[in-house]
């Protein structure tokens, strides 16, 4: 490196966004990159913090991604539709990787398979799991969605808690809907695909959904519970001593995806992810679109922000 000038140019174009901002005397280019490494450390509460350092372009897509604090506000964010959130979430993987920064890469793979069967229901509902917005046929008269006890469900205790909080959970203050966000949400995503995809004692829940849309949602919602039980997923949870020993290699995380591969390789969902579509990971970009039903590729929020800060930095 020739000049301080070069070390900060090639920090922010290696998206270190943390560390440059800990050595830089400039406020605009510290709060420029405190806007980045949010969006690297997926913290969804904060997107939505207006961040003058940051151009408006930027911060809307942040915006996109942002998980609302409150029952009523809006935008809705990542309510409103998962798939933005989604395509950070394989630009914040890819970056990841190729820092060789597994451990945190894997917890972003593992995010994304506790929200997946969100994603495959968001054509049907409209939304992405908005619990102000649930539609009313999953209360209807013979449902069990929601009640705590029913032995003819196929929810477990901790499902069943979780999807009657998420009825009512609206009506609840601030604190109350972030709790439910912070323990109980991604319990709700899996319950709705169990509804729909292996529930052995259906009930009426899923009766608003039209017989020929239910089926190709069942495929969907199936894909998105096998894909968070596949041996790249698990790697969360291989090591012995618990979360954050034992980092796997990267000849680990290939193995273990070529594995996951073949296992979700049953329907022309899961199949997507044999698809070479030039992703570190192949066909993880593809396989979240199938599930979705929708065009997901890769952001490019994280790389405009490294733009912007280097263009700071040069000035």
């Amino acid at each position: 490196m020739e000049t301080t000038r070069d070390l900060f140019v090639a920090l922010a174009r290696r998206y270190a966004f943390a560390d440059l901002g800990a050595l830089t005397p400039s406020p605009q280019i510290a709060e420029a990159c405190e806007f980045g490494q949010r969006l690297l450390s997926l913290d969804a509460e904060d997107f939505a913090v207006d961040n003058k350092a940051v151009p408006a372009g930027l911060r809307r897509q942040a915006r996109a991604c942002h998980m609302p604090q409150t029952p009523r506000e809006q935008p809705r964010g990542a309510l409103e539709s998962l798939r933005p959130a989604y395509e950070l979430l394989l630009e914040v993987i890819a970056i990841r990787w190729h820092r060789r920064e597994l451990s945190p890469m894997i917890a972003a793979v593992h995010i994304a398979g506790e929200y997946l069967p969100l994603l495959a229901y968001e054509p049907q509902v409209g939304h992405a799991g908005d619990p102000a917005r649930w539609p009313e046929g999953l209360s209807a008269p013979g449902s069990r969605f929601g009640v705590i006890g029913d032995r003819e469900c196929d929810h477990t205790k901790s499902e069943q808690s979780a999807t009657n909080r998420t009825l009512r959970v609206a009506g609840e203050p601030p604190e109350g809907w972030r709790a439910y966000f912070d323990r109980q949400h991604s319990q709700v995503a899996g319950a709705l695909a169990v509804c729909v995809a292996t529930c052995r004692n259906p009930c009426t829940a899923m009766d608003w959904i039209a017989p020929e849309p239910r089926a190709d949602l069942q495929v969907r919602a199936r894909t998105a519970l096998a894909f968070a039980d596949t041996p790249l997923v698990r790697l969360r949870h291989a090591a012995p001593v618990g979360h954050g020993f034992g980092v796997p290699s990267p000849e680990e995380v290939l193995e273990a995806w070529e594995r996951s591969r073949a296992a979700l390789d049953k329907n022309p969902v899961g199949a997507a992810a044999t698809k070479d579509d030039g992703f570190p990971l192949p066909g993880l970009p593809s396989l979240f679109a199938a599930v979705a039903d929708a065009p997901i590729a890769p952001a490019t929020l994280l790389e405009g922000v490294s733009r912007h800060i280097v263009a700071l930095i040069e000035r």
